[in-house]
């Protein structure tokens, strides 16, 4: 019996909705999970082994084979590839003496390509062995494999100095930059740690959420929910037994201002999770934080630590009698699609991060099947500026639909890549001259999933009413080629993302993509572009968010800039033969020595 895995198993009290702590435990220790592990976990969790296996099988960053000493995981997301990820890459390959996807012959060093891992304004980046790598160069891959060679820590491998802010403390000791380009009323610091709290415990529940109502806040994640009414929902669940889950599964390509508030505002996030449970009634907070964050987890338990000592959590809080409040960190394990509520919290309770069928939403039949409500790191952060200042000091900034500000992710081609606090309202424009962005082609507003914009509509503003977004903001230069640079990339983000569960997910971007390849190429026709348009509408009825914006990427690219798919096709053709006998027959051939005669 492996004892690394049952001291796993023994620590988490052989709960197997547990599972992804253990898999994640194990992995750490051993460096992979092996066959014996499964087949231990199993017996000892009374699950059978394909319950195992399908939960490794499913996430990113586990594996059952040893992975190398040195585990290179490079983003191959768009801003990457915009920054230079290609020739960086090359230069891995080269000094390592391996191609990406395998490890080398001694076991030393494995590549890996990942998707987004939050570093949009710093790339190209990279995770070695769980720890972050910024702004690389051929020149500092040949540095950081000559160091790997030499068995050096990847501590030791920083040439570059820490960054800002607590991301130079002892707990966090990362290069990442915050680039903090303008605050408002989130980012900046004008109340004290728990004085939001301790007016909510002189309030009852009710009026905690009447506040949040009354303010029209609306969830930051992208969907947009009310958040009072969510609470409402919830509180009124005639099940006693209720979670708060806080969403920083942050892994739209482009999205990284909740990793800046997590470094940077980290109180208060646990305060307005803290909040949020005195509001429904709840004892136990989750914080989901996606497996690219794993480098904050020490300094975010560390935090915590100092909450329950300064009485802000745990029992009695802030002298509450009968306030019980708690929270864990959830660590996940590489899966954009888990940023969907439900799929999160499937992986929450051990298991593959398929989101479920709804009804029942998660405030009826959450976590563990009992009410819960998932908030985004943003919201959480915004209701304790609420509870500090009230509900029309709020509603004073933004719109009349969209109340108070929002916090971008900046990132592409411009000068001044990082996180803008603006309000609601704000132009788009206006963002492109704060960020230094010239000879703009296009924005991407809302990542992949959102929507890809022209000139045009640089005079739209950031609003729920006009442009709505999660964040994500790319910027697009002319210097780039739209259709093969951007729209590919993302297709290939969303097929490599989908979690497989509805045909509709997992079949039609592949089909897609083909006629998107098609038409770069040349070889498309007129019809090509109607049937993209009609293919790309299948999707919207799969069960989640992921499968119903799968094929945004080519239906408003087909809608702001026709005119590129337009000259690339064939216009004067119904039909184009791609099949060529000369090549369809070559290996036969070679292989007999044979010289074929075509006609």
């Amino acid at each position: 019996m492996n004892s690394i895995v049952q001291k796993s198993i023994d620590q988490y009290g052989k709960d197997k909705t547990r599972l992804m702590d253990m898999l994640l435990q194990i992995q750490g220790e051993m460096g992979y999970i092996s066959d014996e592990a499964v087949l231990q976990l199993a017996k000892q969790l009374n699950i059978s082994t394909v319950d195992v296996k399908q939960t490794i099988s499913f996430y990113h960053f586990f594996t059952c084979k040893p992975g190398g000493k040195y585990r290179v995981y490079l983003n191959n997301s768009l801003v990457a590839e915009m920054m230079g990820r290609e020739e960086v890459a090359k230069a891995f390959e080269k000094e390592a003496g391996c191609r990406f996807g395998s490890v080398t012959s001694d076991g030393l060093i494995g590549l890996f390509d990942t998707s987004d891992i939050g570093m949009n304004d710093q790339e190209p980046a990279a995770l070695i062995n769980d720890v972050v790598f910024t702004r690389l160069t051929s020149f500092r891959v040949r540095e950081l494999v000559k160091d790997m060679k030499a068995g050096k820590t990847v501590l030791e491998m920083f040439h570059e100095p820490l960054g800002d802010g607590q991301n130079g403390s002892y707990l966090i000791q990362a290069m990442v930059q915050n680039n903090i380009r303008r605050k408002g009323i989130l980012l900046c610091s004008d109340a004290g740690l728990g004085e939001a709290l301790r007016k909510v415990v002189g309030m009852t529940p009710e009026q905690v959420i009447k506040e949040v109502t009354e303010s029209n806040l609306r969830g930051r994640g992208g969907a947009g929910f009310p958040t009072g009414l969510k609470w409402d929902f919830c509180s009124r669940s005639k099940d006693t037994e209720r979670y708060v889950i806080c969403n920083a599964d942050e892994g739209e390509p482009g999205t990284f201002k909740d990793r800046v508030l997590l470094t940077e505002h980290a109180h208060f996030i646990f305060e307005g999770m803290t909040i949020a449970g005195y509001a429904i009634g709840s004892k136990q907070g989750i914080l989901y934080l996606r497996y690219e964050y794993k480098y904050l987890l020490a300094y975010l338990n560390d935090v915590l630590s100092e909450l329950r000592k300064k009485n802000l959590l745990g029992k009695n809080i802030a002298g509450k009698a009968g306030f019980d409040f708690d929270i864990r960190i959830q660590l996940g394990a590489g899966a954009y699609v888990c940023g969907e509520e439900s799929a999160l919290i499937e992986s929450a309770e051990g298991k593959r991060g398929e989101p479920r069928d709804r009804p029942p939403f998660p405030v009826e039949v959450g976590y563990l099947n009992k009410p819960t409500i998932i908030n985004n790191v943003e919201t959480l952060l915004s209701t304790v500026k609420i509870m500090n200042h009230g509900a029309d000091w709020f509603k004073s900034f933004g719109t009349k639909d969209s109340s108070g500000t929002k916090i971008l992710s900046v990132s592409g081609d411009c000068k001044y890549p990082g996180i803008y606090e603006v309000e609601w309202g704000f132009p788009i424009a206006d963002l492109l001259d704060l960020s230094g962005a010239v000879d703009v082609q296009a924005v991407q507003v809302g990542g992949p999933s959102g929507t890809l914009i022209g000139p045009g509509e640089f005079n739209r503003t950031l609003s729920f009413a006009d442009m709505a977004t999660g964040g994500s903001m790319i910027i697009i230069g002319k210097q780039r080629d739209l259709l093969k640079d951007v729209v590919l990339n993302f297709m290939d983000f969303f097929i490599e993302e989908s979690c497989g569960s509805c045909s509709t997910c997992r079949s039609f971007p592949v089909v897609m993509r083909r006629t998107l390849i098609r038409i770069i190429e040349g070889k498309g026709i007129r019809k090509d572009i109607q049937d993209l348009l009609e293919w790309g509408q299948i999707p919207k009825i799969s069960r989640c968010g992921l499968g119903q914006t799968c094929t945004n990427p080519i239906l408003t690219s087909i809608k702001n800039f026709r005119h590129i798919y337009e000259e690339k096709v064939k216009k004067d053709a119904d039909y184009i033969s791609e099949f060529d006998m000369a090549a369809s027959v070559k290996e036969s051939c070679d292989f007999v020595g044979r010289i074929p005669t075509i006609h």
